[in-house]
């Protein structure tokens, strides 16, 4: 099948399918719906991926159904974790959000290819490193960030077995002609 990953735009029935696409990926991953302090950047997707200079959105579709696949949202560190106050800044760090991929279509290269895109656009837009924090209870997502070239800046060793991670970016020049990204995935 042939995979489309698109930029978010501010189509109102597009912006819904991605929630809803969000949010069903949450209950399948974690076992939970909405919580206001944890989603609030998916209910207002516009204002925290959109509108921002500096922060995009993108999306995967199957070419022949216009089906969601996957997602990945990149935007700049807006967190104020005091161990990181000396390392990251909202000037030259950006973070990485709701990677989700449909499990039909893990194992294929499109998580990767996804990141790919989102570190592109960092690159583009200058920032330096990239945070994000995941799960160690996450079937792979370690092994898949460690092989993004992450590594772990604080293991919180809290409930959530939550772990921080960062990377320098690696300063891509991929410069497609327009925002719309072609692949072929095997499934």
């Amino acid at each position: 099948m042939n995979v489309t990953i698109k930029e978010l735009s501010k189509n109102s029935e597009q912006i819904k399918d991605v929630q809803e696409f969000l949010f069903k990926m949450i209950k399948k991953e974690f076992g939970y719906d909405y919580v206001p302090e944890w989603h609030q950047d998916i209910i207002e997707i516009d204002e925290y991926y959109i509108n921002p200079e500096r922060n995009n959105f993108y999306v995967a579709y199957f070419e022949e159904t216009g089906e969601i696949i996957a997602t990945i949202g990149i935007r700049s560190y807006d967190k104020d974790f005091p161990e990181f106050r000396h390392l990251y800044s909202k000037d030259t760090t950006s973070s990485i959000w709701r990677l989700f991929v449909d499990e039909r279509c893990r194992r294929c290269g499109l998580a990767s290819k996804m990141f790919s895109v989102a570190e592109n656009f960092a690159n583009q837009v200058g920032y330096n490193d990239i945070y994000l924090h995941t799960h160690k209870n996450l079937d792979g997502a370690l092994e898949f960030w460690t092989k993004m070239g992450f590594v772990v800046a604080l293991d919180a060793n809290d409930e959530l077995e939550t772990v921080h991670m960062d990377k320098k970016i690696q300063g891509l020049e991929i410069n497609p002609s327009d925002n719309t990204m072609s692949y072929a995935v095997k499934l």
